[in-house]
């Protein structure tokens, strides 16, 4: 990118040099990371506090902005765009909630700490790192399990809606069927007179019970008047299951409440069912859909509970 300082003092300016810098980069990350060096260096002021979380030493860094914007590449050619600081404190991780943690561990690598600030205030003019509560009164141990799970919810609906639009939803569908012991039968492509999948134990399929499946990959949350003609396909010993990424109006999930043979899975609930059978996931599916296992804390019982 060069000396920075160089270029007018606008975002759009700093997005248009970093595309011909970088012209395969994705469009979608253009914004973002011009916005950082944008940010480093019209927004950053002396005096500012600066949180670095080191994997070397594991501890957090927090320091004070010492001076403006220098471009040094005979320094470090690797990062080249520079802000001097005076270092203050360094302190152990341990000593941090997990809410502070999680914030300060953001995937960019320039950003503004906001909801646990005054942590990082509090520690740099001396207060000491043990009033941090306990692991097992940590509130924000819960806070980080759900956040982490909804990032990883939100990942895999996005990527659903986007890359398996219409037919190729119901394969992922019955797909999951087979993991879960059912052998399927997916309806060709276009008018499926009601229904997308079978799904049935026996080999044949004329053991009961035997699941007929309805898959709706569209936005828009399902009404009861879907629902509802999805169970006039149904046959004595058959159920009937709703699949859809979105949701459902109360409407129709109060029509499914009084149907005994009826189930409506949505958005939530086919991502907790691709999680549960990740493992087993064809690696198409699986390269569609990235993950790796990670373990997150869980709230521990109080000693006094």
């Amino acid at each position: 990118m060069g000396d920075l300082s160089r270029l007018p003092a606008s975002r759009e300016a700093f997005k248009k040099l970093l595309a011909e810098v970088y012209p395969d980069k994705p469009p979608g990350a253009i914004p973002a990371d011009a916005g950082q060096l944008f940010r480093f260096l019209h927004e950053m002021k002396v005096g500012d506090i600066v949180v670095y979380p080191s994997r070397a030493d594991r501890q957090v860094h927090i320091g004070i902005v010492d001076g403006s914007y220098q471009y040094a590449p005979d320094v470090e050619a690797t990062y080249p765009q520079t802000r001097p600081i005076k270092w203050k404190v360094a302190v152990p991780r341990t000593q941090f909630t997990q809410g502070a943690l999680y914030e300060i561990g953001s995937a960019m690598s320039f950003f503004q700490v906001r909801n646990y600030a005054d942590v990082f205030r509090a520690v740099l003019v001396g207060s000491p790192a043990t009033a941090t509560p306990r692991s097992d009164q940590d509130e924000t141990v819960t806070i980080v399990a759900e956040n982490i799970e909804e990032l990883t919810r939100d990942f895999v609906l996005k990527r659903l809606s986007q890359e398996l639009k219409g037919h190729p939803l119901t394969h992922l569908v019955a797909h999951l069927l087979n993991l879960m012991g059912y052998r399927t039968r997916v309806s060709l492509e276009g008018p499926d007179g009601g229904f997308d999948i079978i799904a049935h134990r026996d080999e044949l399929g004329f053991e009961p019970p035997i699941i007929k499946v309805q898959v709706k990959s569209g936005g828009g949350n399902v009404g009861q008047p879907q629902v509802s003609a999805l169970t006039g396909t149904l046959g004595r010993d058959e159920y009937g299951l709703f699949v859809t990424l979105a949701a459902f109006t109360p409407q129709a999930r109060a029509f499914a409440k009084s149907r005994s043979n009826l189930r409506l899975l949505d958005g939530d609930g086919l991502v907790e069912l691709i999680l549960q059978h990740y493992d087993g996931l064809d690696s198409t599916y699986k390269g569609l859909l990235p993950l790796r296992e990670v373990f997150v804390p869980e709230p521990l019982e109080s000693e006094n509970s």
